[in-house]
């Protein structure tokens, strides 16, 4: 029998008893409100409840402050972000020095509720049918609930590694910002490898996107002309013309180099309309023609393009249709990033000994070899691997409705990824 198959049964046996437990975990952090929306974040609530159960455990969490990366000069650092009260956690196993250290990276922030109607509660942690609903519960408490009961597996047995393990929950990740990342990094540990339990749907994501969010906002018109005989004019017809440049961008992304990583993906680099706005449709606003409207754009990359020259490109062909357009020639829409500089990408390659070892560790706990792939979604690993030099993949759970009304996971899928992380952290760091 090899240690990879050998590790995975292990694994296996030692978080099945830890089962109630995490799902207790999970369910609480889900009925904790860690919503973050720029400038500030509610994560250190989440935290705590985290902190509380690994105290249970006898493991003492490191739970620190982030604001110091405000003031560090690295050039990702978002100057629309408030980092005061917003901690992150750090949980280590320390190893006999006889192997490799290794992380796993979760944040606690989530989107807000939205507007949507939800089944239950935002907040109800509810289980039905083998999945448990909430804001976050796969974006992406469920992956803090798997990567911390590792460690408390760990301990429950008595085990000490060869390496280093470390897990830690950060955050803002939400809204383009990994401010609790690049804190974790400056903090510390600088590991040999990491994986992150964002949901990928049990299957090993080697890369991922990067992306950019513009708003494109045109205003127009005069209101005291309203009510009347003069022309009103007004930005939210001439907004469809805007669409239909955008639409141009849909398709042209269709055809990018798709690289290795991508090369199975339909639409490889997506351009995707997030907002349309003008009036709400509702009766809090007063019946007038709208004198501003606006697109928010998300445009996604590739890991291996140079995105600054891509959104040089767009932008060069934003102002040509703009000079173009009747309109717009008058009333020049604002281009406004959302988030500077935009995210990028980021590839580990098969061949690299990390990927190997998660790949042939998740095979030996889910019984099969799991689909090798790449996320349809930008998040920290380019962080984590790029700016810092750590191998970086994803592995997480099943579930669905990320950002969106009646988000669940599975639960089982939680467990196997629990297993799957613990089989490759014994792999890996030696056992």
């Amino acid at each position: 029998m090899n240690s990879s198959i050998f590790h995975a049964r292990k694994a296996k046996d030692f978080i099945a008893p830890l089962e109630a437990d995490i799902v207790r975990l999970l369910s609480e952090l889900v009925r904790t409100d860690t919503v973050a929306a720029p400038p500030n974040g509610n994560e250190t609530a989440g935290q705590n409840v985290l902190a509380e159960f690994l105290r249970s455990y006898g493991i003492v969490p490191d739970v620190y402050e982030t604001a110091f990366v405000s003031s560090s000069g690295h050039p990702y650092v978002r100057p629309d972000r408030d980092y005061r009260g917003r901690k992150n956690l750090l949980a280590a196993t320390r190893g006999s020095g006889r192997g490799r250290s290794l992380l796993f990276n979760g944040h606690m922030d989530t989107v807000p509720p939205g507007h949507g109607a939800w089944t239950d509660s935002p907040w109800s942690g509810v289980v039905r049918d083998g999945r448990l609903f909430g804001r976050g519960s796969i974006d992406m408490k469920a992956g803090l609930a798997a990567q911390f009961s590792v460690l408390c597996a760990l301990r429950k047995q008595g085990i000490r590694l060869g390496g280093d393990l470390y897990a830690e929950s950060v955050v803002d990740e939400e809204w383009a910002g990994g401010g609790g990342t690049l804190a974790a990094r400056l903090h510390g540990p600088r590991p040999d490898a990491c994986a992150i339990p964002e949901i990928t749907n049990r299957e090993v994501a080697l890369a991922t996107r990067g992306g950019a969010m513009i708003d494109l906002v045109a205003e127009g018109g005069d209101a005291k002309r309203y009510f009347s005989n003069e022309e009103v004019v007004s930005p939210a017809i001439a907004v469809g013309r805007l669409l239909g440049w955008v639409d141009s961008w849909v398709e042209r992304r269709r055809h990018a180099d798709r690289g290795e990583a991508y090369r199975d993906f339909q639409d490889p680099a997506p351009v995707q309309v997030l907002v349309i706005e003008a009036h709400r449709m509702d009766y809090s606003e007063p019946a007038h023609v709208p004198l501003t409207a606006g697109v928010r754009v998300y445009f996604q990359f590739l890991p291996h393009e140079d995105v600054p020259a891509v959104l040089a490109e767009v932008r060069a062909s934003f102002d040509d249709f703009c000079g173009r357009d009747p309109f717009f020639r008058e009333h020049r829409p604002l281009w406004r990033p959302l988030f500077n500089p935009p995210l990028l990408g980021h590839e580990l390659a098969p061949e690299h000994p990390w990927s190997q070892c998660f790949v042939n560790s998740a095979a030996g706990v889910l019984g099969d070899r799991p689909k090798v792939t790449a996320t349809p979604y930008p998040c920290d690993a380019f962080l984590i691997h790029r700016e810092f030099g750590i191998p970086t993949l994803l592995f997480g759970p099943s579930g669905a409705g990320a950002h969106n009304p009646d988000e669940y996971v599975e639960i089982a899928s939680v467990l196997d990824t629990a297993a799957v992380y613990l089989a490759a952290a014994m792999e890996w760091c030696g056992a």
